[in-house]
């Protein structure tokens, strides 16, 4: 396993502090400024699932509430708010220095059969015709500023190739529609609460990016102020993520400082095993204020 995979999963493996009450890591995710939303989404998707451990979560509904400090140790607080006859409900508040810095509802379900169906997964180039994006930045590295150079592209605990890959630095206007396939090699050999929540960590990569491609944005062009307000996520099948999925998100709205994205999770042959929803502060730099 990488290196970057393998602080992943001890970025996951939280210390349990008293009943219902667990520590995790801030620092050593996405950004180093402040901690990456899914980093926090996943570890208290973990702590839930500590308290939950013959039921698998189908859904997942989070608020961000304020930006998470990495230098910092967040504590999450367990609610076991009901465990009935097929569904299992617990809230989780993560919290530093005092103060809450997301609250997250998670419902968990018994197994058991019924009707199906779903949409068919896009039709788009397989992986193995696609540039890395860890390629893809390391050939834009000598375009960015050296004091951003080594976040830029030091190593990630997933591998993602994008579909349509946009220059980070002056991306052209384009369609909100955004395919990437992704996967990680620390799912490797672990069991089904570990997939998800290494996907769920995952699901908050690109989202918001989807808002921001109609308008010629990134990150990398200081134009916007962005941040995830919200995260819903829903678990439909089994997952494998260490085997390539494609992740296809698009942005029916944006206005009012605020971009609506969505997301499809689909295994390579075709199966849609989550559905994502989020809302993102995509604010014009000019008019900054505080969240």
């Amino acid at each position: 396993m990488s290196d970057a995979g393998r602080v992943l999963l001890n970025l996951l493996d939280l210390e349990r502090l008293d009943r219902n009450l667990y520590r995790g890591i801030g620092s050593g995710g996405e950004t180093p400024t402040r901690i990456y939303g899914g980093q926090v989404i996943a570890q208290a998707l973990t702590a839930a699932y500590a308290t939950v451990p013959d039921r698998l979560c189908h859904s997942l509904h989070a608020y961000f509430i304020r930006p998470g400090d990495p230098a910092s140790p967040v504590i999450y607080q367990v609610d076991p708010a009901r465990d009935g006859g097929s569904f299992t409900t617990r809230r989780v508040t993560a919290i530093q220095n005092g103060k809450q810095i997301l609250n997250l509802a998670a419902s968990f379900h018994k197994e058991e059969p019924g009707w199906s169906h779903q949409h068919a997964m896009p039709d788009v180039p397989p992986p193995e015709g696609l540039q890395s994006r860890d390629e893809l930045h390391q050939s834009h590295a000598h375009r960015i500023a050296e004091h951003m150079r080594d976040e830029f592209t030091r190593a990630r605990p997933f591998e993602i190739r994008d579909v349509e890959p946009r220059d980070p630095l002056y991306p052209e206007i384009s369609s909100d529609i955004n395919h990437m396939w992704i996967r990680m090699e620390a799912a490797q050999g672990a069991g089904p609460q570990l997939q998800h929540v290494l996907m769920a960590y995952a699901s908050d990569f690109g989202l918001l990016g989807s808002a921001l491609r109609p308008h010629g944005i990134t990150w990398f062009k200081p134009e916007a102020m962005t941040a995830s307000l919200d995260h819903a996520m829903w678990f439909h099948a089994p997952v494998q993520f260490e085997n390539w999925h494609l992740y296809t998100m698009d942005s029916p709205f944006a206005g009012n400082g605020r971009g609506f994205n969505r997301g499809s999770i689909y295994t390579r042959d075709g199966h849609l095993v989550a559905s994502v929803a989020q809302e993102g502060l995509m604010r014009p730099i000019n008019r900054q204020r505080t969240l």
